[in-house]
C-alpha cells in the first residue's frame, strides 16, 4: 500500500515583493512540510564559476561575466551549462545538494515517458492532463498525483537510467524535497535535448512542447536575454524554508537556428524571492550574450 507522500503539508503563501515574484508565488507554491517562518539568509562561501571550451577566449571572458554577475550575491549558487556548438561548459559548486522544489517535475515527466515507453503505449488522456498542469502552470496536485502513480521504484528506475546518480528522493516521499544537483539537471536537460537510448524523439519532443509553452509568470530565470530566434524551454523551482532562506532554480534548454546549448542554476540562502530571480537572471544574460557574441576575428 502507497504511504501518503504529501501529507502534513501546506503550501507556501508569504508573497515576495515584485509583482512578477507574487503571481509567480501564487500560481504554484511548492508543497513541502510545514515551514517556521524565514531566519536571515547566511553569506555563501565565495566561489569561482570555470569554463572550457573549444574557444578558449569564450571560456574566459564567460568565465569572468558570470563571476561578475555573482558579485555582491548573499545566495549560495551552483551553475552548470553545455553548448554543443562551441563545446563550452561552465561548473560552480555543481554537485551541491539542494531542494528541488518544482524542478522535479521534469524528471516526473521523464519517469512517466520513460515508464510508457517500455509497456509500448501512449500517454492516457487524463496523464496527458497533469503533465501538461504540472510542466505548463507548475501545478502541485497534477505533480503529487503523477508522483503517487509511478512511485518511488519507477522514479529511482529512471534516474539511474538518466545517470542521476546524485539525485535521491525524499526519505518520506516529499517530492519538493527531492535532492538535485546543477550536474545532475544538466545531464537531464541533455538527454532532452538530444537523442539518446532513454528517451525516445517522440517523448523529448513531448518534454520540449510542455517546456516551451510555460505561462508567461513563470518564464523568468534563465530565459532572461535569449536571442530573439531561439526556441526557449524552461522550468523554474522556488520553495521558502526556515533554514537557508528562499530556493530559487531555473532549468533551461535553448534551441532552433544555431542555438544548442542548456544552463542549470540553482540557488539557496536569497532572502527573498526577486532575489533569488535576480541572481540567475544576472548569470543567464551573461551566458546568452557571450555565447551569442561574434567568434572573435569574425568578419561583418
Amino acid at each position: 500500500m502507497d504511504k501518503p507522500t504529501m501529507g502534513r503539508h501546506r503550501r507556501i503563501t508569504q508573497p515576495p515583493r515584485s509583482t512578477l515574484a507574487t503571481k509567480a508565488a501564487l500560481a504554484a507554491g511548492v508543497l513541502v512540510p510545514t515551514i517556521a517562518s524565514v531566519g536571515s539568509a547566511h553569506a555563501a562561501t565565495p566561489q569561482a564559476a570555470i569554463c572550457t571550451s573549444d574557444r578558449p577566449e569564450l571560456a574566459d571572458k564567460l568565465s569572468e561575466d558570470i563571476n561578475s554577475a555573482l558579485e555582491g550575491s548573499a545566495a549560495t549558487t551552483a551553475i552548470s551549462l553545455h553548448d554543443r556548438t562551441t563545446n563550452t561548459t561552465c561548473t560552480l559548486d555543481a554537485d551541491r545538494h539542494f531542494d528541488s522544489a518544482s524542478t522535479v517535475k521534469v524528471t516526473v515527466l521523464g519517469t512517466l515517458l520513460w515508464d510508457a515507453q517500455k509497456d509500448d503505449r501512449a500517454l492516457t488522456q487524463e496523464e496527458k492532463d497533469h503533465a501538461t498542469a504540472m510542466i505548463t502552470k507548475s501545478d502541485n496536485d497534477a505533480t503529487t498525483a503523477l508522483w503517487k502513480q509511478l512511485g518511488a521504484d519507477k522514479i529511482n528506475g529512471f534516474l539511474h537510467a538518466a545517470g542521476m546518480t546524485n539525485t535521491t528522493l525524499d526519505s518520506e516521499g516529499h517530492w519538493g524535497l527531492t535532492q538535485i544537483t546543477a550536474n545532475d539537471e544538466e545531464k537531464l536537460l541533455q538527454l532532452v535535448t538530444h537523442s539518446n537510448p532513454v528517451l525516445s524523439d517522440d517523448s523529448r519532443a513531448y518534454i520540449l512542447k510542455l517546456t516551451g509553452e510555460v505561462i508567461p509568470s513563470q518564464r523568468w530565470g534563465t530565459p532572461a536575454g535569449a536571442p530573439s530566434d531561439a526556441q526557449v524551454h524552461v522550468k523554474n523551482g522556488w520553495l521558502e524554508r526556515a533554514t537557508n532562506g528562499w530556493r530559487v532554480h531555473s532549468l533551461g534548454a535553448f534551441t532552433g537556428g544555431d542555438h544548442d546549448y542548456t544552463i542549470t542554476v540553482l540557488s539557496q540562502d536569497n532572502a527573498t524571492m526577486d532575489d533569488g530571480i535576480a541572481n540567475i537572471e544576472g548569470i543567464a544574460r551573461a551566458v546568452h550574450e557571450n555565447l551569442n557574441a561574434p567568434a572573435s576575428g569574425a568578419q561583418s
